[in-house]
């Protein structure tokens, strides 16, 4: 970068540049209002960044972000835990919860098979999800991953790794158009895909 911007505005728009969507332009227009911003937006912002990377973990049973371990979703009784949603982020679990159409629990592999992007099957939370059917008492795994190719392949190697196991394996239903991620969906479009939910074959 020129010489005429002083380091730590450099390394601010650099930092900025590495968020996903966030172009060079971006990061030069949020480091720059941070600049004329009053002191203690900067602060709240360093606070709020320093408070997430301390205080937050995956919750150990469905790896879902949580303060607390079990999360509230794992913890609560009034859940169906015989019924599990697999989903490909944790803001797939907010778009579902928005419905208020799943009484269920959730289970977040963190991504999907990708090899164009040197991801496997191995860097996902699917063993995790084939020990939580082990341990028993899953009665259907709803395979909530994204419709398109990284999805469908990854709901087909979750068919794979579960078969031979009493558990029922349903999709959601194609109401969700193809290409697109659930966390954009409607709450009205994830209900009927939710309701309209078919055996995984």
């Amino acid at each position: 970068m020129s010489k005429a911007i002083p380091e730590p505005v450099t390394r601010l728009i650099e930092a900025f540049s590495q968020l996903p969507g966030v172009g060079p332009k971006t990061a030069s227009r949020l480091t720059y209002y941070l600049l004329r911003a009053p002191d203690d937006t900067s602060l709240r912002l360093a606070d709020a960044l320093r408070d997430l990377k301390a205080n937050t973990r995956f919750c150990s049973v469905c790896f879902n972000i949580t303060v607390s371990d079990p999360c509230p979703i794992c913890a609560d009784a009034n859940r169906d835990q015989a019924m599990i949603a697999v989903v490909e982020e944790p803001l797939d679990v907010l778009a579902l919860e928005r419905t208020n159409a799943f009484k269920g629990v959730y289970h977040v592999l963190h991504g999907a098979i990708s090899p164009v992007n040197g991801i496997g099957p191995e860097d996902l939370r699917i063993r995790e999800l084939v020990k939580r059917v082990d341990r028993g008492g899953i009665h259907e795994i709803i395979i909530a991953t994204n419709p398109g190719l990284e999805g469908d392949a990854t709901a087909m190697y979750i068919r794979r790794e579960l078969t031979g196991r009493t558990v029922r394996l349903t999709r959601l239903a194609r109401g969700l158009p193809v290409g697109s991620d659930i966390e954009y969906a409607d709450s009205g479009t994830l209900s009927g895909a939710l309701l309209g939910r078919s055996e995984l074959g």
